[in-house]
């Protein structure tokens, strides 16, 4: 395993990157060298916060020969180009999901880190979850037999937590489709070893004044046979953190008294601008940006809402604290220790990959696979029809 750490640059200043800010930090393998993002204020905080140069240009910092890897946390409309534009000046790229918003896009960006012969991996998603993970592995190992069906549902606010004005149109990647169905993909694929061979989906909007997708039900069909359904809601209305013991997506406990929070905070925005505003304030380099350390000692494992797979000798529930593992005539918990910091599993696998030459399992194949799907969903909801898909990849293939 090398030692050297590797020089990374920042591409896209916000909510993305500081939820990832307590790994980048202590990663023992990992030194931030440079970010990037067009909000003055935004580079300011990241020149006090790790003393290092900032550009208003992604393209400019790819030119910047510290930096030999790339993560890409802009708004999802510019994953491509950014990606590209890393590629093309060498560098390895961790890229935000949704991993683009076309399949063609995807399949470009694959192309070019090959050409350039640099990694790629896509992430943050929920499979890297650590409990995830022991469900897959408790899957394949056979002790439950075969997996049958998944079902899994989330109930959030998403819809309603301050938003930039393409944040609420589909065709530049806003909506629960590019937001949420790509970690519920991602899941899903993931236990079920990645092939799917059909999708066929319903999609909501149900509030003009947020004219995208806010809710999704999808039916998917595994080539082995076994079946997944997808139900989400970011409605602000029932939330299904209540089903995971008001633990919260982040793994942090959440005040259940807190109801209706997200809904109140809109009610008195009085425009786009406005709304926009009012996220610039919270989010990185804002007036109101709360920093996190990362190593709260309340934390549990991020989850992403209610998940059951149904195994042909017990169903598996992943939780906050592990894996519940209901078999024929007992259960249990099988315990998960809770993580160090949060998305470290992230920063791991990019590491292995870059350092250590080992395949990435969220590869960039992976992650068009995981599109295909969510396009998918897209599709069928506007036809009325199956889809079937044609760039499916086993896990780890």
């Amino acid at each position: 395993m090398s030692s050297d750490k590797i020089r990374l640059g920042v591409a896209g200043l916000g909510r993305a990157f500081a939820m990832m800010i307590p790994a980048v930090r202590h990663h023992p393998r990992i030194a931030l060298v440079a970010g990037a993002d067009p909000r003055a204020a935004a580079r300011a905080r990241f020149e006090r916060d790790f003393s290092c140069p900032t550009y208003s240009d992604v393209d400019a910092m790819c030119a910047d020969e510290q930096v030999e890897a790339v993560y890409v946390s802009t708004p999802h409309q510019f994953h491509a180009a950014n990606v590209l534009a890393a590629a093309a000046r060498g560098k390895h790229v961790l890229v935000e999901k949704p991993m683009a918003l076309a399949l063609a896009d995807c399949q470009a960006m694959i192309a070019a880190a090959h050409a350039a012969g640099v990694r790629l991996v896509v992430g943050h998603s929920h499979s890297f979850d650590a409990p995830i993970r022991r469900a897959r592995e408790i899957i394949a190992s056979g002790a439950v037999g075969p997996l049958r069906m998944i079902t899994a549902v989330n109930y959030t606010d998403f819809l309603y937590r301050p938003r930039r004005p393409e944040e609420l149109l589909t065709e530049c990647g806003g909506g629960v489709l590019f937001n949420q169905a790509p970690h519920h993909v991602d899941v899903v694929r993931f236990l079920g070893g990645g092939r799917v061979r059909s999708v066929r989906a319903l999609t909501a909007n149900w509030d003009a004044r947020r004219a995208t997708e806010g809710a999704y039900c999808a039916l998917l069909a595994f080539e082995d046979g076994a079946m997944a359904s997808l139900t989400y809601s970011g409605y602000a209305h029932f939330d299904s953190d209540e089903l995971c013991g008001w633990i919260a997506e982040s793994g942090l406990p959440k005040d259940p008294e807190r109801y209706g929070a997200a809904r109140r905070a809109l009610k008195d925005v009085a425009s786009p601008q406005a709304e926009r505003d009012l996220k610039e304030e919270r989010n990185y380099g804002g007036a109101r940006y709360e920093a996190s350390s990362g190593n709260d000692a309340t934390r549990l494992h991020q989850h992403f809402g209610l998940l059951v797979a149904s195994c042909a000798q017990a169903d598996l529930r992943p939780l906050p604290q592990g894996v519940m593992i209901y078999g024929d005539e007992t259960r249990r918990l099988d315990i998960v220790p809770p993580p160090i910091l949060p998305r470290e599993d992230v920063l791991a696998e990019f590491c292995d990959a870059v350092r250590d030459g080992r395949k990435a399992v969220h590869d960039g194949e992976w992650a068009l696979a995981n599109m295909e799907v969510c396009l998918a969903m897209l599709e069928s909801a506007r036809s009325g029809r199956d889809v079937v898909l044609r760039h499916q990849i086993d896990i780890g293939g």
